[in-house]
Order: C-alpha cells, then sequence, then structure tokens
C-alpha cells in the first residue's frame, strides 16, 4: 500500500496542475463586458485621470454631440471669470428680460424685471438648471445680447482646446448649431477645477434657498458614490441624458463624462462603473466589449447627430430640461489641465 504521505504529495501536486491550468485560461474577465445604455449613435464617453491627463477610458469621445444643459458649465466659468475680474461681486444684481423669462423649463419662473444676485444665480444654474437665469446672466455678460455671448462662449471653447464646440445660446436649448463632444466637456471639467477652485463647492450643492423656499437638485451623483463632488447633468430629446462627474479620493481624481444615456438612473450606474473601472486593476489599454441599449426602429442616418425634423432632432421649441417633466426641479493625447 502506498505510504499515507507519498499520496498527499501526489494530491498537493496534482490540486497545483489545475490552479495552474486555471490560471492560464482564456475565459474573458466580466470587466471584459461593458453595458452601454445608449444607442450607438447617441453614446460617447470618456474618462480622464485629472493629475495626469491621461484618458483612461474613451469611445467617441470627439464625436459631435448636442450638449443639452452641460452649456451650463460654460456658462458658469464666463461667470465665474466676471467675479475675479471684479467685472461682477456675488452680489450683483442681474435683470431678468422678456427673453430670460420666457425660456421653457427647467426655470425659477421669473418675471420682466426681477432680479436675481449672482451668489443665486450660480446656485440656481447648478443646482436647478435653470434656462432663465442661464439666458439672463448671458445677456448680462453679452451686453445685453445672448447672441454675443454665445460667440464669446465658442471663443473661450477655442482658447480652451474644445476644437468641436459651438454654442448658440447660454442655456443648452435645442438648437441644431450647439454641438460638442465628449472629449471638449472633459477639458471644460478640468478646465473648470483647475482655474476655479474657490469656486468649484457650488458643484458639489445639492439644494439650496431662494426666496424663502428651498430648491432641489437632481444631481443624484452626488451622495450616491463616495468621493463624487460634481459637476453637472443634462438632458434634451436629441441629446439623451449626459453628465460630467469629478471623483476626487483616496488620491484619484477622475473626470468622468458619459452622453446620450437612456434615463439618467442607467447613465448614473454607467458612471459608477467606469469609476470603478478606472479605479480597478483593468488596464487602460484593454478596451472592454460594448453592449449597447436595443437600439429603435427608425435609427439615425447620421452618426452622432439626429436627422432634422426627426422627432428626437434638436429643434428650436423642443422642450428643454434635465429632466422630462418640464416642472421638475482626441483620444490618444493627454488631456492636460486647462488654464
Amino acid at each position: 500500500m502506498p505510504h499515507p504521505f507519498a499520496l498527499l504529495r501526489k494530491l498537493i501536486a496534482a490540486l497545483a496542475v489545475l490552479l495552474l491550468v486555471a490560471g492560464c485560461t482564456t475565459a474573458a474577465p466580466p470587466e471584459s463586458v461593458l453595458s452601454v445604455p445608449a444607442q450607438p449613435q447617441k453614446y460617447a464617453a470618456i474618462v480622464v485621470d485629472a493629475s495626469t491627463g491621461k484618458t483612461l477610458f474613451e469611445v467617441n469621445s470627439t464625436a459631435q454631440r448636442y450638449p443639452a444643459s452641460l452649456t451650463k458649465m460654460m456658462t458658469l466659468y464666463m461667470l465665474f471669470e466676471a467675479l475675479d475680474s471684479g467685472r461682477v461681486t456675488k452680489q450683483t444684481l442681474i435683470p431678468v428680460s422678456d427673453h430670460a423669462a420666457s425660456q421653457p423649463p427647467t426655470k425659477l419662473r421669473f418675471r420682466r424685471g426681477e432680479t436675481i444676485d449672482v451668489d443665486s444665480a450660480i446656485r440656481a444654474m447648478v443646482v436647478k438648471s435653470a434656462n432663465d437665469v442661464a439666458v439672463a446672466v448671458g445677456e448680462y455678460l453679452g451686453g445685453g445680447s445672448e447672441d454675443q455671448f454665445a460667440a464669446m462662449m465658442t471663443a473661450k471653447a477655442r482658447q480652451l482646446g474644445m476644437t468641436s464646440t459651438s454654442f448658440r445660446n447660454a442655456c443648452g436649448l435645442p438648437d441644431d448649431g450647439q454641438v460638442t463632444s465628449a472629449r471638449d466637456m472633459a477639458v471644460l471639467g478640468l478646465a473648470l477645477e483647475h482655474r476655479f477652485p474657490q469656486h468649484f463647492h457650488y458643484f458639489s450643492e445639492s439644494d439650496f434657498m431662494f426666496r424663502g423656499r428651498l430648491v432641489r437638485g437632481h444631481n443624484d451623483m452626488l451622495g450616491r458614490v463616495r468621493g463624487v463632488d460634481g459637476i453637472k447633468t443634462g438632458y434634451i430629446r436629441a441629446s439623451g441624458y449626459n453628465i460630467v462627474t469629478s471623483y476626487n479620493a483616496d488620491g484619484r481624481h477622475l473626470i468622468v463624462v458619459v452622453m446620450g444615456a437612456v434615463s439618467a438612473r442607467q447613465r448614473n450606474d454607467h458612471v459608477e462603473a467606469l469609476i470603478q473601472r478606472s479605479l480597478g486593476p483593468v488596464s487602460a489599454d484593454a478596451q472592454p466589449r460594448l453592449m449597447y441599449a436595443q437600439q429603435p426602429q427608425a435609427a439615425s442616418p447620421l452618426p452622432g447627430l439626429p436627422a432634422p425634423g426627426s422627432p428626437a432632432s434638436g429643434l428650436p421649441g423642443l422642450p428643454a430640461s434635465d429632466f422630462p417633466s418640464p416642472d421638475l426641479a482626441s483620444p490618444s493625447s493627454p488631456l492636460l489641465p486647462a488654464q
């Protein structure tokens, strides 16, 4: 009969061989498949290491997309510049014109002749994504003309290195000429953090008091994922659900942009998955296989942008909001911090 220790050695050797074979398997790890809650012609995403400017993940990051209320990030950039230059203070009163007051929701529902102070205007754009306030700010900084302000926004975008972006209004309401890319929105997010650290706290606020009532926001990433400290959501029918998110914890700092999601909840789930993927051991060079949401019967014939006149088209007059309900509140080149 074989010695018990000899049998034990054989069992250990066999187990070692099995473990070696298992370790060499070619089965795809779970991280190699990524569920995308968007249709291919609308989806765009990028994850950037904000400390180095290195792109950790990207899909369609330079393709043209509609920014929706992400537009207000640039309106806020321009307002922060005016604050730092002394052109305005946080107590400066901004008048609301007929044009500003007439904007579709989301809005604070001002009447012509009313005013809002700069500090409240910032919070209204960040938390409520108020279209009437964004247009009032644009008119004020644009010398009375929102068109002039949009030209100033586009010029600033070029200065920051946003090569695919053109602005036509201050709030993100539908306009066929108002386009951007996920990469450009990452550049803008980086610029806001690096240029205005003293103002960036606004983007982490989820509510604010205005005229004696509490105004709640709808960026559900705040408080959901530890380390998320902003910054902005956006939605119009033509764009789908967009978001730019800043993650800053445990020595890691990321900017995550997702555009074109089919719902806010699924967009947020996707952002969380991208954050976890970027913080984990998965190689940034190993692109996962993407599983897109089911496409509708009539897909857009133009990559990236819905056909003009289609139900999803960004034609003027379609409601724009961070939620559908009108009454609810180069991928291979480092994205160096914009100055």
